[in-house]
């Protein structure tokens, strides 16, 4: 289901003889201006954003014509912060610019969409060598102007699926650990060998000296890479990249394919793509947020831990537990539900979450998951009943049964939990025990 929002631009963005004018469509103020100064490695912040415009405008899977969805931009305390999901919602890509690679000052704090044209990016392709690059994110005043005039206007579809991939791969990512770093020299030669662009296959990267080795199946330490042809974009912000990092969850042998991060990191700035566990699956469906959704406590938590963020590039959960006099886990439960209305990312670098708000209204991505709808209403209706670690879910002429582990995951007799085994979150019947009588984060 697409949101169709409206955004005014004043002029599109443009490359000028003073350097990159991006234009923006909103924020805290009408067409606020969060930066105005120079990037210090203009050619890898150009392509950096090109790289994230590119994936923007991709869908991995079924490919079909680029079509164009503007990238997301924050601006906080010493960072620009450019994301965007691909058509299919597989793939997550964020440029980090760090304080290192701005020359001017963070004059205002907010989020919005930047409109990256086609004119502009050919703009910014040819960026190169020890050119200047100025940012200038908004103009310096709101010019009220017709629509024949200098204000230009654009329908852009915002899929639904945007914002709940921006919930999910914030949960996903906060369990990922460094799993690899190899020299730029070394990723250039590991990323020509992999499989062309529409390769589906689900392969393994494992650690082997400065390298790092393919491998069909999951061993302890590897990192899973599905779809490898996906990190195409990272190629233009190679030749600018001192190593490439990567991230993920642990496994085993015998693990399900699971989501990854692989970040090059140019000094002044790192550019990250995030990939589904399969090239099929969009992060909107994986469903690690619903526990984030489902609990009543956390919800109430949220609203105090969000009152105090204060744009922190990266969020201290020990300093923000003392000051809305929480427990740690509480923080981090209600950071989580946070993350489901956008207010909040997960940098995998910094092994923290930074404070953003997103154009979305803060309820949607509740409303839009079908499971969590189903889950409330069974709830409602009464059906569920509790036996110690087992419950019985009764709808209609079926009657499922649903079992809580040791380690607080829950499994369920439907074709749901059948089919997915736990991998793409609770099923709705499962979810539904959980709110009955489970406390919160009991669901994992």
């Amino acid at each position: 289901m697409n949101a169709v929002q409206t955004y005014r631009y004043l002029q599109p963005s443009a490359l000028r003889t003073a350097g990159l004018d991006l234009q923006t469509c909103g924020g805290p103020a009408a067409n606020p201006r969060f930066f105005a100064g120079f990037l210090t490695a203009p050619a890898a912040a150009a392509a950096g954003l090109l790289a994230v415009a590119e994936v923007a405008r991709t869908r991995y899977h079924q490919p079909v014509s680029p079509a164009s969805l503007d990238p997301v931009v924050t601006g906080s305390r010493g960072r620009l912060r450019f994301e965007s999901f691909s058509g299919c919602c597989g793939v997550y890509a964020r440029m980090d610019v760090l304080p290192g690679g701005l020359d001017g000052e963070i004059s205002g704090h907010g989020t919005t969409n930047v409109d990256v044209n086609p004119p502009l990016r050919e703009a910014l392709a040819r960026v190169g060598g020890i050119e200047p690059l100025h940012v200038a994110v908004g103009p310096d005043d709101l010019t009220v102007s017709t629509l024949d005039g200098s204000v230009v206007e654009r329908k852009v579809p915002l899929p639904g699926r945007w914002l709940r991939g921006f919930a999910e791969v914030h949960v996903l990512t906060a369990g990922f650990e460094p799993r690899a770093e190899i020299a730029a020299a070394e990723a250039a030669a590991f990323l020509r060998r992999l499989p062309a662009a529409g390769d589906r296959s689900v392969l393994w990267a494992v650690p082997a000296g400065r390298t790092l080795r393919l491998t069909s199946r999951p061993v302890p330490g590897a990192v899973c890479l599905a779809g490898a042809g996906r990190l195409a974009a990272l190629r233009g912000v190679l030749r600018h990249a001192r190593s490439l990092r990567v991230y993920g969850p642990a496994v085993r042998a015998g693990s399900p394919a699971v989501p990854s991060t692989w970040e090059l990191d140019a000094g002044a700035l790192r550019v990250s793509l995030t990939l589904s566990p399969e090239p099929y699956r969009g992060f909107s469906g994986e469903g690690a947020a619903l526990a984030a959704l489902a609990g009543d406590e956390v919800v109430d938590d949220a609203e105090l831990v969000g009152a105090l963020l204060d744009w922190d590039p990266a969020i201290d959960v020990a300093a923000l537990a003392d000051a809305a006099a929480l427990p740690d886990e509480r923080v981090r439960a209600a950071l989580a539900q946070l993350g489901t209305a956008g207010r909040v990312g997960y940098d995998v670098a910094d092994g923290a979450y930074f404070h953003r708000v997103m154009p979305y209204d803060a309820g949607r991505a509740e409303r839009d998951n079908p499971r969590l709808v189903g889950a409330r209403a069974l709830v409602e209706r009464g059906v569920v009943e509790r036996d110690g670690e087992h419950a019985t879910v009764r709808t209609g002429t079926e009657t499922y049964r649903v079992r809580r582990h040791p380690d607080g995951a829950y499994s369920c007799s439907c074709r749901w939990w059948a089919r997915h085994r736990g991998q793409r979150g609770p099923c709705r019947h499962a979810l539904a025990v959980s709110m009955v009588a489970a406390p919160v984060g009991a669901l994992s």
